[in-house]
């Protein structure tokens, strides 16, 4: 396999990973702030903003790792 095409693989893993555990942690907190209110748990503009901002970056994982394994 194509050194590029590895990096790009293991730089994809690792974006999924990334994502993954930041959504856990956003989901915990908003599940803890509905709990502290007596509400429902709801995402707020900030949480979106922060999982989206993550989600941006992690979009430029793979192919850094592509570039950078080549």
């Amino acid at each position: 396999m194509h050194p590029a095409v590895n990096g790009f693989l293991v730089g994809l893993g690792i974006a999924a990973f990334l994502v993954i555990i930041e959504y856990i942690m956003v989901k915990k907190a908003v599940e803890e702030r509905a709990s502290l209110r007596h509400q429902a748990p709801q995402f707020e503009p900030t949480d979106r903003a922060r999982i989206r901002a993550v989600v941006n970056f992690c979009l430029f994982v793979p192919p850094a790792f592509a570039a950078a394994f080549w």
